[in-house]
């Protein structure tokens, strides 16, 4: 390890990326004239028209100068727009025979990952208010330099991945027009290999700690399983696309890149819909422990489906209004992400006009109880997805049950209590459910595979905490202090004394001998003000 330089390091992960079909470029050799461009213009240029053969090359040009003229703003607001640009295209008017036209350039083919050019680029210089700086590695996709990665050497103690932080962070001061394209940046030193954005602090930059999907060596991730993990072409494509978000309200946004487990998790949620639309509606239940970003996976999941199931109807149910409110929230301060805005049903009409006669679309979050008993569902088309949180309560039964009530004369009366499982699928009969949780599923609970069906992904508490994505959790069991009635103590004496007298020798000693381990805990426990004494080992068990 001593003699793995930076620079051996650096030229190992290059080769990782050759291996996966990226060109090197070594920057010191590239005819470069203008050291303050972060993009390679001829590069851009040649691919969007490529990209766009449809489109006149006045509409190119267009994209382009938006590429290079950003409103003001500061840096986060400029690399705001430009993700606009790069997930969704950029919008141009041109004019064709004196009439104007409008079109998207789009910046990247996600369809076809081999239609891109993908570049390895090393020691580029870049030059900005004075400042000379050279990142390690810069992945352009189509002449956007779009991850940048700084490296450490892996055979220096005092220099690794937080160094490597603090450089990127002290980057954005330096050359600040250089972040306005970046999607990601990279911190690595060969043991720790982690990725984040342009707003997340060190605590939130993550590992990949998987190449397919498969949990089963996740506690400490190889340093190729990150690169292959999370930079093969077409994979980053999709998570350029679908799976970096901006959140938070007007005062504080910030930059979300999903973590492995929340990729894969969704990957394979979408995938189970795509059946469940045409099978049994059992969209399958997804496990991800509290804390994990479950409630960002549903945002990622239902910006997803709008693709997957062309333009579906997302409802969002809960069981208790303060979670409706959180994931409302949450939501709606991610609407450009999901390119609609999400609706709050308010009463039960409210959630009656959200549904009857819509065809496409809508995100729309109701509570289970805005459901009532009706004789015409509400919509009986298939393309509306269910999404349900926290669906391993109870709440969910399709059991119809004769309850015994009493009225306000005193009669007794049969009422018929219906499951919300049941009610909710009379209002969406061919709609397809999926469950969210942040807790594992009873064994026993049968009504919540019978609504939802299996496992789609299971991500636990031990995951988590090996992850960094949650704090450990430490069970300390607690001394419960009770203070005794002392008639009642002094009972229990005598009767002890009186049983003791009743008892041979060795059965008293097995007795004090059996409780001799844990007397202690259970005076301090049960009795507290009573000495442990020969009668620890209570003669029945007292109520805590």
């Amino acid at each position: 390890m001593l003699s793995f330089t930076e620079d051996a390091f650096e030229q190992a992960v290059i080769e990782q990326f050759e291996n996966m079909g990226y060109t090197h470029i070594y920057a010191p050799d590239m005819n470069r004239t203008d050291y303050s461009r972060p993009l390679l213009d001829d590069v851009l240029r040649d691919c969007l028209v490529r990209l766009n053969r449809n489109l006149p090359v006045m509409a190119i040009d267009e994209a382009i100068l938006k590429l290079n003229d950003f409103d003001a703003g500061s840096l986060l607001q400029k690399n705001i727009v430009f993700m606009d640009y790069l997930q969704n295209g950029i919008t141009v008017k041109y004019a064709v025979k004196g009439e104007e036209r409008s079109s998207v350039v789009k910046l990247i083919d996600y369809a076809d990952a081999d239609k891109n050019d993908f570049y390895v680029v090393n020691q580029y210089t870049f030059v900005e208010n004075g400042n000379n700086r050279r990142p390690d590695i810069i992945l352009f996709i189509n002449g956007l330099p779009l991850v940048l990665m700084e490296l450490k050497s892996p055979s220096k103690d005092e220099v690794g991945a937080e160094n490597a932080y603090n450089q990127i962070r002290n980057y954005m001061k330096d050359i600040p027009s250089m972040f306005y394209y970046n999607a990601i940046c990279v911190i690595s030193d060969l043991s720790t290999n982690k990725a984040g954005t342009i707003t997340s602090g060190l605590d939130r930059f993550m590992e990949w700690k998987t190449k397919d999907g498969d949990y089963e060596n996740t506690a400490y991730a190889q340093f190729d399983t990150f690169y292959e993990g999370m930079f093969q072409k077409a994979r980053l494509l999709d998570i350029l696309k679908n799976f970096i978000l901006f959140s938070g309200d007007g005062q504080k946004l910030i930059k979300i890149l999903a973590g492995y487990h929340q990729y894969f998790a969704v990957r394979k949620a979408i995938e189970k819909a795509k059946i469940a639309t045409k099978t049994d509606g059992k969209g399958g239940v997804f496990w991800h422990t509290q804390g994990s970003g479950k409630s960002l996976s549903m945002v990622f999941y239902a910006h997803l489906l709008q693709e997957a199931l062309d333009s579906p109807t997302i409802v969002v149910m809960t069981d208790r209004i303060d979670l409706d409110d959180q994931l409302y929230t949450q939501f709606a301060r991610c609407a450009p992400f999901l390119r609609q805005t999400p609706v709050q049903a308010t009463s039960k009409e409210n959630l009656s006009k959200l549904l009857d006669g819509r065809k496409a679309n809508g995100i729309i979050f109701t509570t289970m109880f805005k459901f009532e008993r009706g004789e015409k569902p509400l919509s009986e088309r298939r393309n509306i997805v269910v999404m349900a949180d926290e669906a391993h309560r109870g709440q969910y039964g399709f059991d119809e049950k004769i309850v015994i009530k009493e009225n306000e004369q005193g009669e007794k009366e049969a009422h018929t209590v219906i499951g919300n499982a049941r009610i909710i699928h009379d209002a969406l009969p061919n709609a397809t459910y999926i469950g969210f949780t942040g807790t594992p599923i009873s064994a026993k609970d049968r009504n919540t595979r019978e609504v939802f069906g299996d496992y789609i992904d299971i991500y636990d508490m031990t995951q988590a905490v090996e992850d960094g994505a949650t704090r450990p959790v430490y069970y300390e069991s607690r001394v419960i202090k009770l203070h005794l009635d002392q008639n009642t103590l002094a009972l229990i004496d005598a009767t002890y004394d009186a049983l003791e007298q009743q008892s041979d020798a060795a059965t008293i000693e097995k007795r004090q001998k059996d409780v001799g381990a844990d007397g202690k805990c259970v005076g301090s426990r049960v009795y507290h003000s009573i000495p442990v004494r020969r009668y620890c080992q209570p003669l029945r068990k007292v109520p805590r």
